[in-house]
């Protein structure tokens, strides 16, 4: 079976009555990683978009239809340690234990319970939407966010021009802890995205199994609701966000870009990143070309 037919044939876990913003990357990878993992799944999502959105459901009629847990915003992967710990003295392994989490929740407020878990590797598949800021509450800066980014925390004026600092590259960070499975996503590309979430539920039998997927969000970043996939696919061919695995130690790049365009390009159009000088987009092009360089040499290439 292709990667397509299994979404084609899955029940959607997630009921039409989520109220995410049009075009929402979050709300299809929710949807897709819980298409993917089925019936027989408990997901925690902390406070952030996926939560405030109401995937606990506003009744009986909406919301998920599998068990769903709103830990705090800082403990996602320890509260679902203790989950993965009971289901195994249980002898329950065919439960999957999954946590959609945001940035904020991931490289921010739970990044210090998200390194321990992956460092005991605790048997459980976290996927972090990344949408580079704290969207539920209006749009604050995280540390995923790219550099020269207008946030409510780092605006544009006569003092500071969007955000300062480069991005933490967290699934890299990961990817050195130890654990069974580590990769990055993008909802532009969904056989890739499909197959590693199922290696990542496979993984996640034997220890931690870790998936940061781009999440763009037109409300935060202000471009058009229908532009979400085509934002997602030119940060894959920009290399701002390329996509890799690293399955047991051996990194693999999964998308070969050899003729990748500019970061200039990447950012026209998207509001967030309209106050970017020259040498803002100069600034993010090395970062771009030094991390996919580094991801080479790293998969052998």
């Amino acid at each position: 079976m292709s990667y397509i037919d299994v979404l084609k044939e899955a029940k959607d876990q997630v009921t039409p009555g989520m109220s995410a913003c049009q075009g929402c990357g979050g709300e299809l990878i929710l949807r897709t990683v819980l298409k993917v993992a089925g019936e027989n799944t408990i997901v925690g999502i902390p406070p952030g978009c996926m939560a405030g959105a109401g995937v606990v459901g506003w009744n009986y009629a909406n919301g998920l239809h599998i068990p769903v847990h709103i830990p705090l915003l800082d403990n996602t992967a320890s509260f679902l340690t203790g989950l993965s710990q009971m289901y195994e003295r249980k002898g329950r392994s065919d439960v999957n234990i999954v946590a959609v989490a945001g940035d904020g929740a991931t490289a921010d407020c739970g990044f210090q319970s998200l390194s321990a878990a992956a460092e005991r590797n605790e048997k459980m598949l976290y996927v972090c939407y990344d949408n580079e800021g704290y969207m539920n509450t209006g749009y604050q800066r995280s540390s995923t966010t790219t550099k020269g980014s207008r946030t409510s925390t780092t605006p544009i004026g006569s003092v500071i021009n969007g955000k300062q600092q480069q991005q933490k590259y967290v699934p890299l960070i990961l990817s050195m802890h130890g654990l069974e499975y580590c990769a990055t996503a993008s909802p532009s590309h969904m056989a890739d995205f499909v197959a590693k979430i199922q290696k990542g539920l496979a993984a996640s039998k034997k220890g931690f199994a870790y998936l940061h997927v781009f999440s763009p969000c037109p409300t935060g970043w202000a471009y058009p609701p229908q532009k979400a996939i085509e934002v997602a696919r030119n940060a894959v061919k920009s290399n701002v966000f390329p996509l890799w695995e690293m399955d047991q130690d051996s990194y693999k790049i999964n998308f070969a870009n050899k003729n990748p365009i500019m970061v200039g390009e990447f950012v026209k159009g998207i509001g967030k990143f309209k106050n970017l000088t020259q040498e803002d987009i100069d600034s993010i092009q090395e970062v771009a070309d030094k991390r996919m360089a580094l991801l080479r040499r790293m998969a052998g290439n």
